[in-house]
C-alpha cells in the first residue's frame, strides 16, 4: 500500500495531498441542483494522479451526484472541474476522449445482455479508441485473467453472478487504458458473499497505483484501500483525511454520529 498522503484541515476542503504537484482533477466551487433542490454546495476537492479517495455520507449527502459530475454523466449549475487541468468538454467528441480517460464503474453493472463478456470488453476500444480488434480481444482476455474470470469470455451477463458480472464491468473499463476509475457504489446491489470478490480485484487495483475517486458504503475497503477519507453531509464536504484519522479521531459531530451508526451493525 502506499503511503497516506498529508491532508489539510477539515476547513480547507481542497485537501491538496501533494501540494508539489498539480492534481489530477479538480473541482474547484462546485454547485449542482436538480429542479429547486440542491444537492453539491461550494465543493472543492482534489484528486492526485496514484491516490484513492474514498467518499462517504449518508444517503442522499450528495456523493453519487458528485462522483457522476466527475465524468459529466452530470452537469454542474456553477464552478468548475478540470482533468489534468483541462475544463471537462461540453459534448461531442472531445467528451467521448475524456469518457475514455475517465472509467466508470456502476452498481447495476450496466453490461449489454446480448453481448458476450468479451464483446462487453472490446466494444469501446474499438469503436472509440480504434484499437484493433485482435489487439483488444488480447488485452481483454488479459483483462478477464486479472480480474479472474478467463473461464468466462464467451458467457454472456445473465449466465454470471452479480460479483462476476460487476468484475465484468471493471475489466471493460480498464479496457479503455482510463486515466482514473471512479466507482459508484459498485457492492450496493451485490448479495453479501459477493461483495468480497469485487472489493479484492478494487483492493489490488488500489495496490498498483490506479487513481480511484470511490463512493461506497464498505468501511473496511475505506479503512484498507483509501489514502484520503471525504466526509460530506447534505452536499457539503464536513472534513477529510486518511482512514486512520477519520475513523480514529472524527472532527464533527456529524461524522461522529454517522460512524457510530455504521460500525455498530
Amino acid at each position: 500500500m502506499r503511503p497516506d498522503h498529508p491532508t489539510n484541515t477539515p476547513a480547507d476542503s481542497t485537501t491538496d495531498a501533494n501540494p508539489g504537484a498539480d492534481p489530477l482533477v479538480r473541482l474547484t466551487k462546485v454547485n449542482k441542483s436538480f429542479g429547486d433542490h440542491q444537492v453539491l454546495f461550494d465543493i472543492d476537492l482534489d484528486v492526485h494522479a496514484g491516490e484513492v479517495v474514498v467518499l462517504l455520507g449518508a444517503s442522499g449527502s450528495g456523493k453519487s451526484t458528485l462522483c457522476r459530475c466527475v465524468n459529466r454523466l452530470e452537469t454542474i449549475d456553477s464552478g468548475s472541474i478540470t482533468l489534468d487541468g483541462v475544463p471537462l468538454p461540453a459534448e461531442g467528441r472531445e467528451l467521448a476522449r475524456l469518457r475514455a480517460q475517465v472509467g466508470m464503474v456502476f452498481q447495476s453493472f450496466n453490461l449489454f445482455g446480448h453481448k458476450s463478456v468479451l464483446e462487453n470488453i472490446t466494444l469501446a476500444p474499438v469503436r472509440v479508441n480504434g484499437v484493433p480488434r485482435e489487439q483488444a480481444v488480447e488485452r481483454a482476455r488479459e483483462l478477464l485473467a486479472r480480474v479472474g474470470l478467463a473461464e468466462k469470455a464467451d458467457a454472456y451477463p445473465a449466465e454470471l453472478s452479480g460479483g462476476q458480472q460487476q468484475r465484468v464491468a471493471i475489466a471493460r473499463a480498464l479496457a479503455m487504458g482510463p486515466r482514473l476509475l471512479l466507482f459508484d457504489e459498485p457492492t450496493s446491489a451485490l448479495d453479501p458473499e459477493m461483495i468480497k470478490e469485487v472489493l479484492d480485484v478494487m483492493v489490488e487495483l488500489a495496490a498498483e497505483g490506479m487513481t480511484m475517486l470511490v463512493v461506497t458504503h464498505e468501511m473496511g475497503f475505506a479503512r484498507r484501500a483509501a489514502d484520503r477519507i471525504v466526509f460530506l453531509d447534505q452536499g457539503r464536504i464536513l472534513e477529510t483525511g486518511t482512514p486512520q484519522e477519520f475513523f480514529g479521531a472524527p472532527q464533527t459531530e456529524r461524522a461522529r454520529d454517522f460512524l457510530s451508526k455504521i460500525l455498530s451493525h
